[in-house]
């Protein structure tokens, strides 16, 4: 299942969730904007390394700052186009309805917070490793977990070979999730040194968790009307 789009939208312009796929994208552009050798040599210097947080120490290639600023800098790293893809279009169908919950601040300290317990999640269960870790997959994984406790029943619209269907959020970000725990359960067997990589299952949970645990503190005191939409769709049922 392939998404679309989802019934909610919000009057107001969502700024800071067009803000951080702006910055992905321009974060990706001057990634690759470098030989391929350096390409690897940058995402080792600014990804999170398990292993570096084991030492409590940074590892070559060295970067300029405390290495446990890359919890910070990896979520705007990407490791190809289709994973940069992927994760600003969940960000941009899921994202602009938990900033207009949570209110512009808040949304972008509960993201962070998010990828910073993802990241963490990743490191605990993969310290071993040497293999950088990237990406902005676990921040928005917090963003599908406040999602999912806050819209439960909203319907996502998503394409498959029979067309365009609508299903409930609790329905397809359930599966998501479930899909998350049972990669994420393999990959802990996966314990020789240089293990961890492919899909960071560990971290899409961590935050996912993560999301679940933050989305009603920072939803303290906020209350915004909905304005339904994408009602066109229901013709299409």
């Amino acid at each position: 299942m392939f998404p679309i789009g989802d019934e909610n939208e919000h009057s107001g312009l969502a700024f800071v969730t067009i803000s951080l796929i702006v910055l992905n994208v321009v974060a990706f552009l001057n990634e690759i904007n470098r030989p391929e050798q350096a390409v690897q040599a940058f995402i080792f210097a600014w990804g999170v390394v398990p292993k570096e947080y084991a030492a409590g120490a940074d590892l070559p290639p060295l970067i300029p700052l405390p290495y446990w600023s890359t919890v910070l800098t990896s979520m705007f790293l990407h490791g190809g186009w289709g994973h940069l893809g992927g994760n600003m279009l969940f960000l941009w169908i899921f994202g602009d309805n938990i900033e207009h919950r949570l209110g512009h601040v808040r949304f972008i300290v509960f993201y962070l917070g998010c990828g910073l317990a993802a990241s963490l999640a990743h490191i605990f269960f993969n310290s071993g490793s040497i293999v950088p870790a990237v990406g902005a997959s676990g921040a928005i994984s917090g963003v599908l977990g406040g999602y999912l406790l806050m819209f439960p029943r909203n319907r996502v619209y998503v394409l498959t070979w029979v067309g365009v269907v609508g299903v409930p959020a609790l329905f397809m970000l359930g599966l998501w999730i479930l899909t998350q725990f049972v990669n994420g359960v393999g990959s802990i067997a996966v314990t020789d040194e240089t293990g961890g990589g492919g899909v960071a299952y560990m971290a899409h949970i961590g935050g996912f968790v993560a999301g679940l645990v933050l989305a009603p503190l920072f939803a303290i005191g906020r209350s915004t009307p909905v304005k339904r939409t994408y009602r066109d769709y229901d013709r299409w049922q």
